[in-house]
């Protein structure tokens, strides 16, 4: 049949329960009540009695945020603590086309006459910016969540879980749990008896903005989390709740509805809108600034969906690595248009913006097995500007290496000897229609929060006959399929597909499977991934 890459092996319910199960062999399921103490992370001691000496001496305190959603957040968490103790603290979210990424040297004119600085969210990597504030006499404290550089800034403190003299036992949070942390002590410390409880429904959505495994506390956090948002009278979450009309939160609704709005603020014009709009003190002004933020992300769409035609233009498919570039593309969309660009070719991809210099910003997203930090960093020689993980890479070269850097990162990938074959780690198996029931759904269920390192089961079934396939969609985008598998029939959907299918045809599909609720009923449907012709069609 020609599906060796498909080769999955067949599970039954019972397996599968087994299999989500061992996602959490480690710790099991952690509560609210296993969080570690604040004490146990590097300098928050020392953090925490600098701050309070500012307060008492009512120093000039000055935040800096990042323009991602778990910087605007971490931003938010502080000035609404700030507010509710009634001390002065000012903020910047540095803007990413004039000031480039968290505490710069182009910010610091922007603290002098403060005595105080804190990032969230950033300043791990902020030698330079670290030294002029010292020059400046400010003291500066540092939170952050990103890997650690050669060199770190000189610094009052620095609170980084990553740090080797940090007992914290757990690596892969984000900005906005250290910020919600150190707010925390501050509060007990204080004595203010402030309840923190409420800010996790914050802390929960730049968890799952971020992608941090929702194992261990994390997963802990992000459940209360979504419990707060369920019964939530914060106006901005109100408000939002009424844009998406409907009153239960679940985690997809934060990664892809929520996080790309808050998100666009930043990418198109300024961070700080977003911020304004979490903080909103009333519903009217929620509903107000949630509609310039949808503006913002409607304006990201266009422009990225015109970016993403124009590279897939310039894509060479003989290629391992893609690497195309564009003369003045938007640098706030030019990592989601290498993400697109990845999946629908299949391959790590870089895509580039020539700005008025001669430089070119790109942004990089990996596939499968590729580690594209690694190999990107063997073409150091033609790198400007470097950063970022495995999955995902920032870079600058000049203009007249592009050439030489498309070839070197291709030579690169192919010495590596990636397993190419398509494989994917979100399929836990293959699955009859039979197994599909509501007592499926019941496991599913048990096992949410769904997210990265636990992301919600993919199931791959061969042998589908097709009964019937309707294009549905404003755009005609999108398809919907009555599929039969052994006698057993089931409703499907697919989104974002200008594929066509013959009724009768025999297919494998790789979908998900979810409840789909309408006018008081509940009906089980599957979400389709991909659907992948057999070779006797």
């Amino acid at each position: 049949m020609g599906f060796s890459q498909y080769d999955y092996p067949k599970i039954t319910l019972s397996q599968l329960e087994k299999i989500l199960l061992s996602r959490f062999e480690k710790e099991g399921f952690l509560t609210l009540k296993d969080l570690p103490q604040p004490a146990l992370f590097k300098d928050m001691h020392k953090a925490t009695e600098r701050i309070i000496q500012a307060i008492k001496k009512d120093e000039k305190i000055i935040l800096i945020g990042d323009y991602d959603v778990d910087g605007v957040v971490s931003t938010t968490i502080f000035k609404l603590f700030f507010d509710e103790i009634n001390i002065p603290l000012q903020w910047i979210i540095p803007n990413r086309f004039k000031d480039g990424y968290g505490l710069s040297p182009t910010i610091v004119p922007q603290l002098k006459g403060y005595d105080l600085a804190i990032t969230v969210d950033n300043g791990i990597s902020a030698v330079a910016a670290a030294a002029m504030c010292k020059e400046l006499g400010i003291d500066l404290i540092i939170t952050d969540h990103h890997l650690l550089p050669p060199q770190l800034p000189e610094a009052y403190a620095i609170i980084n879980q990553k740090q080797d003299a940090c007992t914290f036992p757990y690596s892969d949070i984000c900005g906005a749990q250290i910020a919600w942390y150190l707010v925390a002590l501050l509060n007990r410390s204080l004595e203010k008896n402030i309840d923190m409880k409420p800010f996790l429904e914050l802390v929960a959505i730049a968890i799952v903005a971020d992608m941090m495994p929702l194992l261990h506390i994390n997963r802990a956090i992000v459940q209360s989390g979504l419990n707060l948002l369920n019964n939530s009278d914060r106006p901005a979450i109100c408000a939002f709740k009424e844009h998406l009309q409907r009153e239960l939160f679940l985690t997809d609704d934060i990664g892809f509805q929520l996080a790309p709005i808050l998100n666009s603020a930043g990418r198109m014009e300024d961070a700080s809108m977003a911020v304004d709009f979490l903080m909103s003190s009333n519903i009217y002004d929620a509903r107000v600034r949630l509609q310039k933020i949808i503006k913002c992300n409607e304006d990201r769409k266009k422009i990225e969906y015109e970016i993403t035609q124009l590279a897939i233009e310039q894509v060479d498919k003989s290629d391992e690595i893609i690497v195309v570039q564009g003369k003045d593309w938007h640098e706030g969309v030019i990592g989601i248009v290498a993400s697109r660009i990845a999946r629908q070719f299949e391959k790590p991809a870089i895509v580039f913006s020539q700005n008025s210099k001669g430089e070119l910003k790109g942004s990089g997203r990996s596939f499968g097995e590729c580690d594209l930090f690694e190999i990107t960093g063997e073409c150091r020689e033609y790198l400007s500007k470097f950063g970022g993980h495995q999955a995902a890479i920032g870079l600058s070269i000049s203009s007249d290496s592009f050439s030489l850097f498309k070839e070197k990162i291709n030579q690169s990938f192919e010495s590596k000897n990636y397993n190419k074959a398509l494989f994917d780690p979100e399929i836990v198996g293959e699955f009859d229609f039979a197994e599909i029931s509501f007592d499926l759904m019941a496991t599913l269920n048990r096992f949410e929060p769904y997210g990265q390192a636990n992301p919600k089961p993919k199931f791959i079934t061969q042998n589908v006959v097709i009964l019937e396939c309707d294009t549905i969609g404003k755009e005609s985008n999108h398809r919907r399929f009555s599929f039969e598998h052994e006698s057993t029939t089931l409703p499907g959907i697919q989104f974002n597909t200008n594929k066509s299918f013959s009724i009768g045809e025999t297919v494998t599909i790789i979908y998900r499977v979810n409840e789909n609720k309408f006018k008081g009923n509940t009906k089980l449907q599957l979400l389709i991934e991909n659907i992948i012709r057999n070779n006797n069609n």
